[in-house]
């Protein structure tokens, strides 16, 4: 017999998922060094260069509902309870996002899918952490 639902969800971790661990290895490779899961910050963002001012989050696609993502549908079964729960990280991830910004931090959210295409995700990772800040501000998304 399989696991239970709620078996199944109590094993699914919120700090080093396989996604998260192949964004810091690639950033850790590129030479950036970074401190991680920063409570003092707005939604304790993934990775945190705090000298250049910018956070990244790793997210998943289901979790956080990656729009046009597959992985981002909510479930067909046990809408009441999901619906509202998936909404509710939605709207906390974007307060994190105005908090971040009106505090003079840029942020970047790397979406689980977009972990596949290394040499993609290299050079995004590269365009932000060297873009020079304008002062505003800003959020971004892959």
């Amino acid at each position: 017999m399989g696991i239970s639902r709620s078996e199944n969800m109590r094993r699914i971790r919120s700090k080093d998922t396989a996604p998260e661990m192949a964004v810091r290895r690639l950033v850790h490779s590129m030479g950036y060094r970074y401190r991680l899961h920063r409570r003092d910050i707005p939604g304790k963002p993934d990775l945190v260069f705090p000298g250049r001012r910018k956070v990244i989050f790793i997210h998943g696609c289901f979790w956080h509902q990656h729009p046009g993502c597959r992985e981002g549908r909510p479930p067909k079964s046990n809408t009441a309870y999901w619906v509202p729960k998936l909404e509710r990280n939605k709207e906390r991830d974007q307060a994190a996002y105005k908090q971040l910004a009106a505090l003079g931090w840029d942020t970047l959210v790397v979406w689980e899918c977009e972990t596949h295409d290394v040499p993609a995700l290299a050079e995004i990772l590269t365009s932000f952490l060297e873009r020079v800040s304008s002062g505003e501000p800003s959020y971004t998304t892959i």
